[in-house]
């Protein structure tokens, strides 16, 4: 061994190198910065900077070199993103030159270096990480193969960086602990099958016989094999109710619903089903969209996880006419189109066997015997040598690595103690089971690094991926201490993108990356977007997931995610997007036409929506998003004393028209220069992601073609703009091909994304070098997204603590 000339690399891959000498060649490895550049910040600084009145309540004097003290470290991080952006020294001041302006830089990244460093020869880049509310979940569900909603126990988690996994920000107070013991009391009173086997319904359900659908003056038709819907008013009660099914456990039951469109055409119907107790809103969710052909009777089949006392609901969707319309003919006499329903099968609990796998993920093979007439518990002859073998086999899974003895014995002595004071064996071995699903061990993912070991590598990648712990063939990779290997990990990788577990992956990092999580945060105004429903929503969140999943699945280079000659659509969502030869509610992959003005995630209706209030669209709002998720580069931050500038917008009639006027405000001025060119480029788009030329002007009905209209076209959009470099752009098509030129900074961005969400803690100016060899290697790879993530995962940053 060398000493500190070592390179990083070198050291980093010695899993036995003590943390001790990883902090000396990580501080050998940072240059020298030498003293403060006083004369810089004097000459360029200070006069405005300093004094009585400092601009921006921002006075540079009082910044020390003590680089430890945070809000002072902080201070220079922000004087550090004012200089390498360019917006400080101000355009209209003297300029530095190139050299005294990276002096300035370097000396400033070296000293945030050198104490970050510091902080990680500590305790490592990542602190000890709780598991978050979908990982405690997800981790339940895989442990014990049950699926429990805990969402009243564990509170949604604080997000930083984009992401709630953040490990900084995963605290535990003795609140949230004793919802953990209540956690571990309601998933063991699911997984351990005290009760008899539950009859299994399997029955066909004649829609005829449900009271909600009788003929009597409505707008239901008796026909032959079913019953006919004409209107599908929802406020109008226009629905049908099993009210003669009901679960009589929770569990996941099979559903065959029969149904075809009537008099439409030629053309399909569509309906969706919900689920719940039906008794109130909040109790009913969204099973999903079925589309079914004209007098063709078609059968749709889906399981779903149902709660006791649970039922379901068929409504149709887009009939024209409303209830009246069609009594006022009569529904014998209606002519217009219909939903014909005949029968529903239901087939549940679907169970594997009995008991179920839950109890045998706890209890093995062992019996049980009756001890009430509706009640059984699990015995053993020999106690407590089956209560230490069950509880390291559960404690092994339970932690993700093996366990010692040793470590097994404060739950033994817990099962002892019980079985002492009479306690059976079952309602002893719960609070062994209990002990272990409330420990640190279980609820933190405990790395000790600096690198990782192969079991602490198993936890993080199946994390990462599928939200959830490891499965045996990681554990066994890792018990022969190969995964670490990279093929072995390449291999692996491959395999659980794969595995229908990694829609967690999809979910969540496309949920919180791309803010799809806030869909619902705004309901359109329906005066101005009456044509936005539940219907469209959902494709629009499909499409952006559907699209997520082919350009990794196919490692298609990450432009994509800027632009793209293909998307994904069914019927309702191409009809919004104003392309032709969609039909059905089946989403699926679309050529897009020349001249459609999508293609890429900027331009899909599920970004344009959560970008978006319910009434406006904002270029703030969509060009800050714009900086922050697909380039990396959010604006600055305000200074401390900048309010809500609200400058004099009155009688302004667009919103290009009111910021220029705030553009024109000195404070502002910079910012905007970089926020504003993608935001006008997007104001093409409105409130909804449709396609606009005009704004949507609102008011009193006014006739328009002959029609009573309660909004028309207002002022024209103007969507091009300047960048901040110079480059004009027409629209968002001339937009996305200038963003497309730095392909570098798309990779990175995403690169310090997946590493965030990856590893629970977000990169630092400290891993610059890393990231840097990251995009290099993707480079060469013609940044495919799935080899971005394959870098990543075989990085430094990744592998080590």
């Amino acid at each position: 061994m060398s000493g500190p000339s070592r390179s990083v690399d070198t050291v980093m891959s010695s899993s036995r190198f003590s943390t001790a000498a990883l902090a000396l060649v990580l501080f050998g490895a940072v240059q020298a910065v030498g003293q403060m550049p006083r004369a810089f910040f004097s000459q360029h600084c200070e006069k405005c900077h300093s004094g009585a009145k400092p601009k921006g309540k921002f006075d540079i004097t009082k910044l020390s070199a003590d680089f430890s003290d945070a809000s002072n470290r902080e201070h220079w991080q922000r004087v550090l993103e004012q200089i390498q952006s360019g917006d400080m020294p101000p355009e209209d001041k003297p300029r530095p030159s190139e050299q005294d302006a990276n002096t300035a830089m370097k000396w400033i990244r070296g000293e945030v270096d050198a104490i970050e460093l510091a902080r990680r020869a500590k305790e490592g880049r990542v602190v000890l990480r709780r598991l978050n509310r979908a990982e405690y979940a997800n981790t339940m569900r895989d442990l014990l193969g049950v699926e429990v909603d805990l969402a009243d126990l564990l509170p949604p988690d604080t997000s930083t960086n984009g992401f709630d996994n953040n490990a900084e920000l995963l605290h535990t107070s003795s609140h949230l602990l004793r919802n953990y013991l209540d956690a571990a009391d309601r998933v063991l009173d699911e997984a351990i099958a005290s009760k008899p086997k539950p009859w299994i319904l399997n029955k066909r359900f004649d829609i005829k016989d449900e009271r909600t659908v009788k003929p009597n003056g409505s707008v239901y038709r008796h026909v032959p094999d079913g019953v006919a819907i004409f209107a599908a008013w929802e406020s109008a009660n226009i629905r049908v109710t099993m009210w003669n099914f009901r679960s009589h456990v929770r569990g996941r039951y099979r559903f065959r619903i029969s149904a075809y469109a009537i008099q439409n055409e030629g053309k399909p119907v569509t309906y969706r089903v919900t689920a719940g107790t039906l008794k109130e809103v909040t109790e009913e969710r969204l099973v999903g969209y079925f589309s079914v052909p004209q007098d063709k009777p078609t059968v749709i089949e889906f399981t779903e996880q149902l709660e006791p006392e649970n039922r379901i609901r068929i409504l149709a969707e887009g009939l024209p006419a409303t209830p009246p319309q069609v009594q006022q003919v009569g529904v014998e006499n209606y002519k217009g189109p219909g939903l014909v329903v005949q029968w529903v099968d239901i087939e549940g609990p679907l169970l594997e066997s009995w008991p179920p796998p839950s109890h045998r993920a706890l209890f093995g093979d062992l019996k049980q015997e009756r001890v009430e007439r509706e009640r059984y518990e699990v015995v053993s002859s020999q106690p407590l040598a089956d209560a230490e073998r069950l509880l390291t086999d559960f404690a092994r899974r339970a932690f993700r690595r093996p366990v010692s003895s040793q470590e097994i014995q404060p739950f033994l002595a817990r099962v002892r103690s019980a079985l002492k004071n009479g306690r059976s064996f079952e309602q002893a071995m719960r609070l062994g089971f209990k002990g272990i699903l409330v420990s640190p061990d279980f609820l933190f993912l405990r790395e000790r690094g600096p690198r990782l070991s192969d079991f602490e590598l198993a936890s993080r990648l199946s994390y990462f991926l599928w939200s959830s712990m490891p499965d045996e063939e990681l554990l066994k990779l890792a018990t022969a201490n190969q995964l670490h290997e990279p093929e072995v990990l390449r291999g692996q990788l491959e395999r659980l993108l794969r595995d229908p577990k990694s829609r967690s992956f999809t979910e969540n990092f496309t949920g919180q990356w791309l803010k799809l999580r806030a869909i619902d945060d705004t309901l359109p105004d329906r005066t101005l977007y009456p044509e936005y429903d539940d219907i469209l929503k959902t494709a629009m969140l499909k499409e952006t997931k559907l699209f997520f999943d082919e350009v990794l699945s196919q490692d298609l280079p990450l432009t994509n995610f800027v632009h793209s000659e293909f998307t994904f659509l069914n019927e309702r969502l191409a009809r919004h997007y104003r392309i032709p030869g969609v039909e059905g509610m089946d989403m699926r992959k679309v050529t897009l036409p020349a001249g459609s003005h999508r293609g890429g995630l900027l331009t899909m209706g599920s970004i344009l929506k959560v970008t978006a209030n319910g009434t406006t669209t904002s270029p703030i709002i969509r060009g800050s998003w714009v900086l922050e998720r697909i380039l990396g580069t959010p604006p600055p931050k305000p200074p401390p004393d900048v309010e809500a500038i609200e400058p004099d917008i009155r009688g302004a009639t667009t919103i290009r028209e009111q910021l220029a006027k705030h553009r024109n405000v000195e404070s502002c001025a910079s910012c905007h220069k970089k926020i504003d060119p993608p935001g006008f480029a997007l104001e093409s788009f409105d409130v909804i992601g449709g396609w606009r030329t005009h704004y949507r002007a609102t008011g009193e009905p006014r006739i328009i073609d002959g029609r009573r209209r309660r909004y028309w076209d207002g002022p024209a959009v103007d969507p091009g703009d300047v960048t901040p470099d110079g480059r004009r752009f027409e629209n968002i098509d001339g937009y996305k091909q200038l963003l497309i030129e730095n392909k570098d900074q798309l990779a990175r961005n995403l690169a310090e994304k997946l590493l965030a969400y990856g590893t629970g803690a977000a990169p630092t100016s400290t891993d610059d070098t890393q990231i840097e060899k990251i995009i290099s290697r993707v480079h060469a790879r013609n940044f495919g997204f799935k080899s971005l993530i394959h870098e990543v995962v075989q990085s430094d940053l990744f592998q080590t603590k």
